[in-house]
């Protein structure tokens, strides 16, 4: 969870022509399969991907992280570039220890657009706890990694890779028993 401050301030309305005051704020964000799951909702497109998002989408995503009940719409507007700059930041963190080999994975990347319903697909699949959902959503993702890694058989060994394991018990052997074959 990210917690950010949003200092109040007046504000001008164009319609009333009245001043009237934003009063100040802390944020409880969630970055959660919940959230982007409000979002795709709201505009009917993955959210993970690489498009870029519009400032509108940005602040509608925000508004899809709040756990604060009850905050002032006009909030939204009072944030700044270092807010949102530190949400970003707390996006991209991982949230776990885990890591992964990526030269072993890049091959492997699939052109599979992700979406929430995909995500909930996988957590079905592999039989995640649906308590899941309002994690990290980086931190679920790994799990999901995870499991589709232990779940694949074991890759077979290529004749190249049998011979060299064979020739070095071989080797071992013969050390061990003292033996010359």
């Amino acid at each position: 969870m990210l917690t950010i401050h949003i200092e109040g301030c007046e504000q001008y309305n164009q319609i009333t022509k009245k001043f009237f005051e934003v009063k100040d704020a802390d944020l409880t964000l969630e970055h959660s399969l919940v959230s982007i799951s409000k979002w795709e909702a709201m505009y009917h497109k993955p959210f993970i991907s690489k498009e870029p998002k519009t400032q509108t989408e940005i602040i509608d995503y925000i508004k899809c992280m709040t756990l604060t009940q009850n905050v002032d719409p006009y909030v939204y507007n009072l944030l700044t570039e270092e807010h949102i700059n530190a949400i970003n930041k707390y996006i991209a963190d991982p949230m776990t220890a885990t890591w992964f080999n990526e030269t072993e994975t890049k091959s492997k990347k699939s052109s599979e657009q992700i979406t929430s319903e995909l995500i909930y697909y996988w957590m079905i699949a592999f039989n995640i706890n649906w308590e899941a959902k309002k994690w990290h959503l980086n931190r679920l993702l790994t799990l999901i990694r995870i499991c589709n890694i232990k779940n694949q058989p074991p890759k077979k060994m290529s004749k190249r890779e049998v011979m060299a394991r064979n020739a070095k018990l071989n080797a071992e052997r013969l050390k061990k028993l003292g033996t010359s074959g």
